[in-house]
């Protein structure tokens, strides 16, 4: 699998009792954005959610389960030493991880598990700027036929 510069994927711990589990997703002494919002998602088995990029936001999944994706990310920065590097990785219940995707990294992901997957996002910008009136940071690649940025 081919590294991408600024892409941090990080290893969360899951700690289980007699109550069921916790695992730590965030921590501002360790991780390396600032939050601005967080949104919860469950998608269906077989469906792909992007793929696309941002121009300024970073995103910061948490993928904790319950399910798992197949995440692709794909560098389109470039001045990127890793321009045009691909990575696919499985990710959520079977790989608990957070996964920082900076801007210019295109990405989506699938939904492998046959009761489908959730994720969490906590990026460092506001979805439509304060008070929802800003224009959507997004480029939508898989809204375009002739993409490169594509997942089976």
């Amino acid at each position: 699998m081919d590294k991408i510069k600024g892409v941090i994927i990080k290893k969360l711990e899951k700690y289980d009792d007699y109550r069921g589990w916790l695992c730590e997703v965030y921590r501002k002494d360790e991780d390396e954005v600032r939050p601005a919002m967080g949104y919860v998602s469950y998608t269906k088995c077989g469906v792909v959610r992007g793929p696309h990029e941002h121009k300024r936001q970073s995103d910061f999944f948490v993928f904790a389960g319950f399910g798992d994706f197949e995440l692709h990310m794909w560098d389109n920065r470039r001045d990127s030493e890793t321009y045009k590097n691909h990575m696919m990785i499985v990710v959520g219940e079977s790989n608990r991880c957070s996964v920082l995707i900076p801007p210019g990294v295109v990405h989506g992901y699938k939904s492998i598990s046959k009761n489908g997957s959730f994720s969490i996002n906590l990026p460092d910008q506001l979805y439509r700027g304060e008070g929802k009136k800003g224009e959507v940071d997004e480029i939508r690649h898989e809204n375009n036929q002739n993409s490169e940025f594509k997942i089976k």
